[in-house]
Order: structure tokens, then sequence, then C-alpha cells
């Protein structure tokens, strides 16, 4: 396949515009479309290009890329008369980069092998800071020679890429990733509401959880958020992480394979959603653990 020059973007948002943002810092001209014109408008006004739809962000360019928020809305953008599958000439690269099924994935793939363009499942680990730093980890499945294309572009985007498979295993890793964030989550709300209740300094008890042999990147992200208490400005909310977990439900329902771990966490998402808190960031859910164990932080022990 033909050096990647010429990208469309689908999707603006925490993640896209500053995934944008790097490839163009990276040389590459990129032809940007959200459903929210203002978007649009920002990144034209760093030297994007704006386009009125999906599928004209997808013409005239070697690589459309995605980057939205659920099955309806990969459907509704590539599949619809003005859609990316719609707008790209036939030869060209589609690599959806958002966390959606694998049942919905298989449907585009299908319309894209109709139509001569080759789909890649392009998936990323990493929330707002890695993306804004050009971070990421990003892993693809699909057609080997749509992969070897995109490594340039990869590369702007993040730290690492790795080809997974020709068909919808990146779509799987995802969900592994994402199984593992929300039970993480969850795992740190319970044992801090223990720690607390126990009377441990709350900050000392993230200082030495973040620098200790059960740290991670995950909780190094994390770390400022829980310090301050301040879940109201999220790197990645509730409503999404709880999106997530329920694509992967469902995906295990169709494997029919027992999840119950991350059944139960998706419950406590609930709650929150429930609570009123589905914005906020979902490290939050300390929150709940807390009110669950009587502790009430703005006046100490309920």
């Amino acid at each position: 396949m033909n050096t990647i020059k010429r990208i469309g973007f689908v999707g603006l948002g925490r993640m896209g515009t500053p995934m944008t943002r790097n490839l163009l810092r990276a040389g590459f001209a990129v032809r940007v479309y959200d459903l929210l014109p203002d978007r649009v408008e920002t990144l034209v006004a760093e030297g994007a290009e704006g386009a009125g739809s999906p599928g004209d962000a997808a013409t005239g360019v070697d690589l459309v890329i995605s980057m939205i928020l659920d099955d309806a809305a990969l459907e509704a953008v590539a599949l619809a008369h003005d859609g990316i599958l719609a707008g790209a000439a036939r030869g060209a690269i589609y690599a959806d980069m958002s966390t959606v099924s694998p049942m919905a994935s298989r449907r585009v793939a299908a319309a894209a092998e109709a139509a001569g363009i080759a789909y890649l499942r392009a998936k990323v680990s990493g929330s707002v800071k890695p993306a804004n730093e050009g971070k990421l980890t990003v892993f693809a499945s699909g057609p080997q020679a749509a992969y070897d294309a995109c490594e340039r572009v990869f590369a702007a985007l993040g730290k690492a890429s790795y080809y997974v498979g020709s068909g919808e295993e990146a779509i799987y890793l995802k969900l592994v990733h994402s199984i593992m964030v929300g039970v993480t989550s969850a795992m740190v709300g319970e044992a801090f509401a223990f720690g607390e209740r126990g009377g441990t300094d709350w900050g000392q008890m993230i200082d030495v959880i973040d620098n200790s042999a059960v740290a991670s990147l995950l909780f190094n992200y994390k770390a400022p958020l829980l310090r301050e208490r301040d879940y109201g400005n999220p790197q990645s909310t509730v409503d999404v992480a709880a999106k997530d977990i329920d694509l992967a439900l469902a995906a295990a329902k169709e494997l029919n394979l027992p999840m119950p771990v991350t059944a139960l966490v998706r419950e406590f998402f609930r709650s929150m959603q429930a609570r009123g808190e589905g914005s906020q960031d979902f490290i939050g859910i300390v929150k709940l653990f807390e009110s669950m164990g009587g502790i009430d932080v703005t006046g100490g022990r309920a």
C-alpha cells in the first residue's frame, strides 16, 4: 500500500482532538469532522482542513480514522449514505480506534470488504494525558499490509504499536483492557475506603501505594485526582467505563463465558450513575465505597 500522507479524522472529543494535533505536528495533512462544529473550527485554526460529514472527511485521503463513542456511532459514521465507506476510495484504509463490540465491528468489516477498503480495528490504551503527550499504546488487527502502511501514523500517536491478528483480535484485547481498568478502579476504591476507615492518612496512603509493588501507570494517572478528591475533571468518565464493560459482558454472553467479577463492578458503576455521577472520572468510585462504609469525607466519619 502507498505511504500515508493525507488522513481523515472523524470524532474530535477528549481523545480525538489531541490525537489529531499529534498527527498535524508529525506533518500529516488532516481533514477533520465532528458533530460539534466548534471542535472542527478549533482544529482548522491549528492547520487541519474541515469536512462537512464523515464521508467528506474520507474523501481524497489515504487513511481515515474514527474515534467515536459506541456501536451506534460506529455504524452511523461508517455505514450511512454520507459515511466513511461511501466517501473513501477503493484501496484506502479505514482504521476505527473506538471501543466497540466485535459484533458491530464484523458488520463494518463486511461492508468495508465489499467496498474494497482495508479495515483496521486499531485500538488504544491510555486516556487523555497520554493522548496529549503522544504516548498511547496502539494495537491493531485486520489486513497486515494496511497495518504496515500505518506504522508511521501510529508512531505519531503512541509510544508503541502492535499487530495482533487478522480479524477481531484487537477488539477483544481492548475489552480485556477495559475489564481490567474497571475492576482495578473498584479494587482501589474498596481498598482505600478500608485504609481510610482504619485511620491511614489519605495523602500518605496515595504516596506509599504509588511507590510500591502494586503501583501502576493507571494508579499514577489517577493519583492527582485521588489526592485532591477532584473527580469532576475526568480523564475518562463513569459513563464511558460502564459502556465499555457493557460491551465486554455482551461479547462474553456471545462466547458463553461467565464473568461474575466484571458483572459486579458494572453494578457499582450503575450505582454511581444512579447518584448522578456518570460524568465524573471513574476513579471517583472510591466515593461509593466511602459511602457504603459510613465515611463522610466532609466532616469525618459518619
